[in-house]
């Protein structure tokens, strides 16, 4: 990106945000702090009228806006991919909201960029799958943006029904399903709500204050236990590119033999890294630690029993 580019790239980064920081910025752009200052600097003495606040950051002047900026082609693809990836995780009235996105965009597009879009439209795919039962992302989304009480009715896993007030204060993707993070005000504490077992979803008018400077990254890792044990295992070829797609909590390390690829795996527990083992049969090996060799012959012979 060159410095012009650079430039109006951090007026529209100023623009999307009440205030922000140069490590922000700096870090969004992958540069010096020192390089932002010379930016902020740069753009101050071309008229842009940028306020600094100390503790607190930088800001646009209320008031001053860029003029609406057209997407570029490519910018267009990268839209039309999320969207074809949004089907896949979202339900069918939020896929409505996406598409009516997309087709404004496409209004301003020139003739031959609109066909070019379409070739690409007919050229993408995923795997055709039902949309599962889950709570309108898009009632959820509001609830976090304007700090709005929500109600619902949960089941949990055994099936227990219970009535919730919460707070919303994240919405994230894991293990193939979304979850609301949210203050519940029966528990008296931050819940994970997975969204597919949320029903009698209502938005209430009753607004709340934020409790503190909530993240959803550091609350998902701070319920993610520690990977501090490490395993030895053989994956055959065939399995080997699986592993990496599906082992969550980490490899640390690869080695390519004749036979296989030999991976060592962090994981928190030898149970459930057994259990997960154990789906790939006979293309995965266990060579060390004795602990986990111990938990897979003991679950392989609870299997054997559960069919003899």
């Amino acid at each position: 990106m060159n410095r012009i580019d650079r430039l109006l790239a951090l007026i529209l980064y100023l623009q999307s945000r009440r205030t922000c920081t140069a490590e922000a910025m700096a870090e969004h752009f992958g540069l010096s702090v020192r390089t932002i200052y010379r930016d902020i600097a740069a753009l101050g003495e071309a008229g842009v009228p940028i306020l600094a606040e100390a503790g607190i950051g930088y800001s646009l002047m209320k008031g001053y806006l860029l003029p609406p900026v057209n997407f570029s082609e490519q910018e267009a693809y990268a839209l039309s991919t999320g969207v074809m990836l949004a089907q896949r995780m979202t339900t069918h009235s939020y896929n409505e909201k996406m598409q009516s996105a997309l087709d404004k965009i496409k209004a301003v597009l020139p003739n031959e960029a609109k066909h070019r879009l379409e070739l690409l439209a007919k050229g993408m795919a995923t795997p055709q799958t039902e949309h599962p039962q889950q709570a309108d992302l898009s009632v959820l989304q509001q609830a976090i943006a304007r700090q709005q009480l929500l109600t619902f009715d949960y089941q949990n896993a055994s099936q227990t029904h219970s009535q919730r007030e919460v707070e919303a204060a994240g919405l994230v993707f894991y293990l193939g399903r979304w979850h609301l993070i949210a203050w519940c005000r029966l528990r008296q504490d931050y819940r994970d709500f997975r969204t597919d077992r949320i029903h009698n979803l209502q938005l209430q008018a009753e607004q709340f204050q934020a409790r503190g400077d909530f993240n959803a990254k550091d609350f998902l890792q701070s319920g993610t236990p520690p990977a501090q044990l490490k395993a030895q295992i053989l994956f055959a070829h065939t399995a080997a590119d699986r592993a990496r797609r599906e082992w969550w909590q980490g490899i640390t390390n690869e080695q390519q033999h004749a036979e296989g690829v030999v991976m060592t795996l962090n994981c928190s527990d030898w149970t459930s890294l057994a259990c997960w083992v154990l789906s790939l049969g006979i293309a995965a090996k266990v060579l060390a630690p004795d602990e986990l060799k111990q938990e897979m012959r003991r679950q392989s012979g609870a299997v054997l029993a559960l069919y003899s």
